[in-house]
């Protein structure tokens, strides 16, 4: 989340020393008294205006010129030999993104760091010093030229507008490909998750095209949660420019988390910590174990016909059915959900007699159908199943531990982890 613009480099060391004028200014008015002035007419050399210092700096690329600028290249700045120095450097695009750079310890020259957007307008605002350490500012504007490539990276956000439970991960959908370790680091740079309020949290690449974004832990209820992109115009990698992107919103509603122990045949269901509701259930019998860990609903039907053909099972055999089944809350793509079983109703809250899914009675379904909704949390512990699939059949996330899901991070993958978002220093502000 990188986005300060100058500054010096955090290696860079203390600057260099100098003698200025306004020391010796400073201890000579102490000598004689205040109302005296000394150092000349021109008084302390800080509290002077800012001069035009566009003769102690010059730019790399087309600035001044009136020419648009190579977005291959860095920005560079570089102090002329009169004794003064660069001081800071802000660049923005008109869209608010800051240019990251790097000024050495001297004050000598200022780089950007990342790349230029193409097609864009730049404004830059460079101070700097002279050598009696009396302030000057330079303010130039350029634009970049477009590539030559008509190669884009459009990204597409998802879920879809609206309110989700708190394990809902955000989803980035990819235009094309993106293998290399440092174009994914152009691209998850330029991909901003915010909440309110404000969590840790990290995206994780699930295939070259795919990535899903989720906080350390559950998102908070009653959350707003944004997602948007600053690629567009950014060089992702050679012939690959970002593209468009819209924007999303979306918000949290309750904690909620149904939590089934297919041993005791029982879930039970809890809203912001506190158990609401105990519901006798059937799970997975031997052959069709439920999997165990955390999964999210993905969708609800009112009916659906569940048939055993769907999930290998040969028609005519003993494990075949044909059911018309009611109030089906879906947690995997596969065909696993939570539902009404009426025929099973000697079985719940006893043994385990369905083919994978969590069977209740009716009224129970009903009443989970109607308060669940996408995104809630559904958890089963206990089952001789395997583990939930972390990705490909549904949102099986929050089955990787934080350290693991960090290290499917390019940016995260080789750092140690940083405070919570609302302790760290906010250097710059963020473009909304």
């Amino acid at each position: 989340m990188s986005h300060s613009a100058s500054s010096r480099s955090a290696d860079a060391g203390p600057a260099r020393p100098r003698n200025r004028t306004a020391a010796g200014c400073t201890a000579l008015m102490v000598a004689i008294g205040v109302g005296v002035t000394a150092c000349g007419s021109g008084g302390h050399p800080l509290s002077a205006e800012p001069y035009d210092a566009a003769k102690d700096i010059s730019f790399s690329t087309a600035v001044s010129d009136g020419k648009k600028a190579d977005p291959d290249k860095p920005l560079e700045i570089t102090a002329k030999d009169s004794g003064g120095r660069i001081t800071d450097v802000t660049a923005t695009d008109a869209a608010g993104r800051y240019l990251a750079g790097e000024l050495t310890a001297d004050g000598g020259r200022w780089h950007s760091t990342s790349p230029l957007a193409a097609g864009a307008h730049y404004m830059v605002r460079v101070s700097t010093e002279d050598e009696d350490g009396a302030p000057g500012r330079r303010t130039v504007d350029f634009e970049t030229g477009v590539p030559r490539t008509k190669k884009r990276l459009d990204v597409t956000f998802g879920p879809d507008k609206g309110t989700y439970g708190v394990g809902q991960p955000v989803t980035a959908e990819l235009s094309a490909p993106v293998k290399d370790k440092a174009a994914r680091a152009v691209v998850e740079r330029a991909l901003k998750v915010r909440s309110q309020p404000a969590v840790q949290g990290a995206w994780h690449w699930v295939d070259d095209k795919e990535l899903h974004y989720r906080p350390k832990e559950y998102w908070p209820a009653h959350a707003t949660v944004r997602a948007h992109s600053n690629l567009a115009g950014i060089k992702v990698a050679e012939r690959l420019w970002g593209g468009v992107a819209k924007p999303l919103t979306l918000t949290t509603g309750d904690r909620l988390e149904a939590v089934t122990d297919a041993a005791a045949h029982s879930m039970t269901v809890y809203r912001d910590g506190e158990a609401i509701k105990t519901i006798p259930v059937t799970t997975g019998k031997p052959g069709f174990d439920t999997r165990n860990g955390v999964k999210v609903v993905l969708g609800k039907e009112y009916f659906v016909r569940m048939r055993g053909t769907s999930i290998g099972i040969a028609e005519g055999t003993a494990d075949s059915y044909d059911l018309p089944v009611y109030y089906a809350t879906r947690v995997t793509w596969s065909g696993e959900y939570v539902h009404a079983a009426p025929w099973s109703a000697g079985s719940q809250g006893a043994a385990n007699v369905s083919h994978g899914c969590t069977g209740m009675s009716t009224a129970n379904a009903e009443w989970f159908f109607e308060t669940f909704r996408a995104g809630d949390i559904v958890k089963v512990v206990n089952s001789y199943g395997d583990m939930m699939d972390t990705f490909g059949n549904g949102f099986g996330d929050w089955n990787l531990t934080w350290k693991n899901w960090r290290k499917g991070s390019a940016l995260t993958a080789d750092t140690p982890e940083g405070p919570p978002a609302e302790d760290r220093p906010k250097l710059r502000p963020e473009p909304a």
